[in-house]
């Protein structure tokens, strides 16, 4: 894949996971503000609270997990720059584009694909 054209992928699903991130933080915000006062949960249906904990916990796992695609995008950027990238890290073969039009941030041949980098 042409370098440019890979910077180009990775640097737009960047700046779409910083969106996600900001919209998680918000709704993660929105979520445990606390709308009973310092009762708490005291007073407040429990169907609410629930909902409240649920929403809270989803913004969480949302977090979380922008975060870790944030992480391999970034290490796909490094890897651009180092002059490793579209190579397999486990066995040196070139990638196909196909793979990394789909999915530009990954590190691995289809064949090794369920295979940890580090094992």
């Amino acid at each position: 894949m042409n370098p440019d054209h890979a910077r180009e992928l990775l640097t737009t699903e960047l700046a779409e996971l910083q969106e996600r991130a900001r919209f998680a933080g918000e709704t993660r915000e929105e979520a445990s503000a606390d709308p009973a006062g310092p009762e708490g949960a005291l007073g407040q249906h429990p169907g609410d609270y629930g909902t409240e904990v649920a929403n809270t916990m989803e913004a969480e796992l949302l977090l979380d997990t922008v975060g870790a695609q944030r992480q391999r995008i970034e290490a796909a950027l490094a890897r651009l720059d180092d002059g490793t990238y579209g190579r397999c890290a486990v066995c040196g073969t070139a990638i196909d584009d196909e793979r990394l039009e789909a999915r530009p941030e990954v590190d691995t041949c289809r064949e090794h694909a369920d295979t940890p980098v580090n094992a």
